[in-house]
């Protein structure tokens, strides 16, 4: 009769203890047996075989929570051997494990499953209040914390929640699929790994419910459009106590009446008259900051010419600088005129040489020239 040894006391921990602990046992048993240190000792070889068995069966929640409750007879029926033992794998994620398991611990995996979900807010502001910054208080429809159980799951217990049977309190479970395996959320708590005995009537045992809330948010100055502002731990609440997630704010930007926005620089297209474009004069426009802005408009601008004004501009975001003021400069040509402004502008082309117009009299030269 063989006698098939407790997997717990092969590995020398208690049941109760944590999957670092089984991994920690195995780790230095496996080193200490390993064949190779004790020249192919059949003995030692029989032991490590043995501890590699245990650990496969223990190190996965699934199979974990089988033994507990079976022992040795839940992989009796259909089990057969496993291809990787010989090679002192037990399966193939054994191999991920040990390749990833310093990066994936299953309480990390279990506190990331019960995290609450980001949240996404589309926000639109003016220029003036991107200019200047502004506080503004927004509605937010998600889960919250549950005010009837404050948050744990249950009402009128000490202890509300037990290990998940399914997965072992792991908060998910394997299935191995040939020589894959595939691993999602436990199903039955849904990645705590925890299982509500009494749940909330108003949560049905989440600890969070669907509520509206106010929030006051800070929108920093210089913020453009498509800006993403993170609000940390203002998204949906976690699963019975576990960590919020985040907001996120994306940034639009209202049409302006008078400037479009490149960057830090805002841009006027200023129509001008022609006189006023061959004589000179002066532009005033109203600057972002409220306070007037005079541009002074040189005899003999061409349209299309721009006009800068240094500082400004929009405010630069997380610094105390600020872009510039650009008036792009729109000759207009009139359209309706008296008989006194058409016969006065007669007697101006009467009186032209072709030296008033350069860009005119180049062009229509090269034409000259392509004719003969």
């Amino acid at each position: 009769m063989m006698v098939e040894q407790d997997y717990y006391e092969l590995l020398g921990v208690n049941r109760g203890v944590d999957e670092a602990a089984i991994k920690a046992a195995y780790r230095r048993l496996a080193k200490e047996c390993h064949p190779d240190r004790h020249n192919g000792c059949s003995e030692h070889a029989e032991r490590f075989k043995a501890i590699s068995q245990a650990y496969d069966v223990l190190k996965d929640p699934q199979k974990r929570a089988a033994y507990d409750r079976f022992g040795h007879a839940a992989f009796r029926n259909g089990g057969g051997a496993d291809p990787f033992a010989e090679a002192g794998f037990n399966g193939f994620s054994d191999i991920f494990s040990t390749i990833f398991g310093e990066f994936m611990d299953q309480r990390g995996a279990r506190q990331n499953a019960a995290r609450g979900a980001d949240l996404r807010y589309d926000l639109e502001l003016s220029l003036e209040e991107a200019f200047t910054g502004a506080e503004k208080t927004i509605t937010v429809e998600a889960l919250a914390t549950c005010d009837a159980c404050d948050g744990r799951g249950c009402t009128g217990l000490d202890r509300c929640a037990s290990r998940c049977q399914t997965c072992g309190g792991a908060g998910k479970v394997r299935t191995q699929q040939g020589f894959f395996v595939v691993e999602r959320g436990c199903p039955n708590c849904r990645g705590s790994g925890e299982v509500i005995s009494n749940p909330c009537g108003n949560c049905h045992g989440e600890g969070r419910a669907l509520t509206q809330r106010k929030l006051s948010v800070k929108i920093p100055a210089g913020v453009d459009e498509g800006t993403r502002i993170r609000v940390a731990g203002e998204g949906e609440a976690g699963v019975r106590g576990a960590s919020n997630g985040d907001l996120y704010l994306f940034v639009h930007m209202k049409r302006h009446p008078i400037y479009a926005r490149e960057g830090t620089t805002l841009v006027a297209d200023c129509p001008v008259s022609f006189t006023t474009a061959a004589l000179g004069g002066s532009i005033s426009l109203p600057g972002i900051d409220g306070n007037r802005v005079e541009l002074k408009i040189p005899a003999g601008i061409q349209s299309g010419e721009q006009l800068r004004h240094r500082g400004s501009g929009m405010s630069v975001l997380n610094s105390r600088g600020r872009g510039d003021l650009v008036a792009r400069v729109l000759v207009e040509t009139p359209t309706r005129m008296s008989a006194k402004q058409k016969k006065l502008l007669e007697e101006f082309r009467e009186t032209e040489t072709g030296d008033e117009c350069p860009a005119v009299k180049s062009f229509f030269g090269r034409v000259r020239e392509m004719f003969g």
